[in-house]
């Protein structure tokens, strides 16, 4: 079983709290709903405290054309993207030696708020002395589920190649994208939401040491992933791309299809490897929101409290998007886990779509 041995996270360098977007918010929109400070709600009920952004307050107060705001993406994504690799290497929480970058077999970059060709991770090879025949997976596109599919795609590697170290790193510049004449309620809603957020990951395969490396003494290793669409759902979330740039697409009835559609999804998942809910000692869940999350505690009928990091990770930093499944995973990760805890990866993305993760700490 691929074990995933270190996770790093990188903070973009501008905090925002709730009240100061609110307060861009009402200055932005209120002329365009008549019921603004009914909508303006959502910035506190969300329970989101601060959130973190590449560029500052009043760069969004600006017209930015899309390709400005994909070159910000590119430079961004490239500095602060090779900051969670070389954390996630040299990371003394959880490494006892530093992990040579010619030993990393692969990268798998995640991101959906940018575009760039090269991709984002030869950039950062350039920059990084990596082994020239490292294998380069860019993948596009699946949102918040982005963190969970990396992981399950580098499981699969490492099963096929157990010798092999493999980077995950996640990019999210959801502030990016903003569209500043959007004046939907969709726009107003991922206002009030969305969030800029790096992340990387190491998972080893079996035939990897990890004694000689790891300093934890237990670590999660990946039992079994399941990847699931939703069919005739493609306007639950994702990007309608006009010549601006990205404009948000996000369903109201997210948190009711989560309720309706997860419960069987997950249980299906866990039946198959004769796990139940109530096994469960890690709930891994991408916060996609508080409604989402609570949506999860109904429909998995769990306590609430297994959403308690989730929750402390959205407060704290928004969604951002698939980076934000890392963020939660490593504080499970500096947690003192007992062997054998079994944990579940969780999240939700265009398509619509979910991704699991069966883990157990080894």
């Amino acid at each position: 079983m691929p074990t995933i041995i270190s996770v790093a996270e990188i903070v973009p360098p501008f905090e925002i709290n709730q009240d100061q977007a609110s307060h861009f918010a009402r200055e932005l929109f209120a002329e365009s709903f008549k019921d603004i400070e009914r909508l303006l709600k959502a910035f506190q009920n969300g329970q989101i405290e601060k959130r973190h952004f590449v560029k500052g307050l009043g760069w969004f107060k600006e017209n930015h054309s899309f390709e400005e705001k994909n070159h910000a993406y590119t430079e961004s994504a490239v500095a602060l993207g090779r900051e969670a690799i070389v954390k996630c290497l040299n990371n003394q929480d959880f490494l006892t030696v530093p992990i040579p970058y010619e030993e990393v077999e692969a990268i798998f970059f995640i991101s959906t708020s940018g575009i760039s060709t090269p991709s984002i991770e030869a950039r950062i090879m350039n920059q990084l002395p990596f082994n020239p025949h490292t294998k380069r997976i860019p993948i596009w596109g699946l949102g918040c589920a982005g963190g969970a599919a990396g992981l399950s795609r580098a499981d699969e590697y490492c099963k096929a190649y157990p010798k092999a170290k493999v980077l995950v790193l996640s990019v999210e510049l959801c502030s990016l994208t903003f569209q500043k004449d959007d004046l939907s309620k969709s726009n107003l809603i991922g206002t009030s939401l969305f969030a800029d957020g790096v992340a990387c990951a190491l998972v080893c395969g079996d035939a990897v040491n990890y004694n000689n490396i790891r300093k934890k003494a237990s670590s999660p290793s990946i039992i079994a992933t399941q990847s699931t669409l939703m069919p005739n759902s493609l306007d639950v979330m994702g990007w309608e791309i006009r010549n601006t740039g990205l404009f948000v697409l996000f369903s109201r009835d997210i948190p009711q299809i989560v309720e309706g559609w997860l419960k069987p999804n997950v249980k299906g998942f866990l039946d198959e490897h004769g796990i139940e809910i109530e096994q469960i000692d890690c709930f891994i869940a991408h916060p996609g929101g508080k409604k989402v999350i609570d949506a999860y505690v109904k429909a998995l009928d769990i306590p609430a409290s297994m959403t308690d990091l989730s929750l402390e990770v959205l407060k704290q930093f928004g969604n951002m998007s698939s980076a934000t499944i890392l963020y939660v995973l490593r504080r499970y990760m500096e947690m003192d886990i007992p062997k054998e805890a079994i944990g579940l990866g969780t999240a939700l993305g265009p398509g619509f779509s979910s991704e699991l993760l069966l883990m157990r700490w080894v």
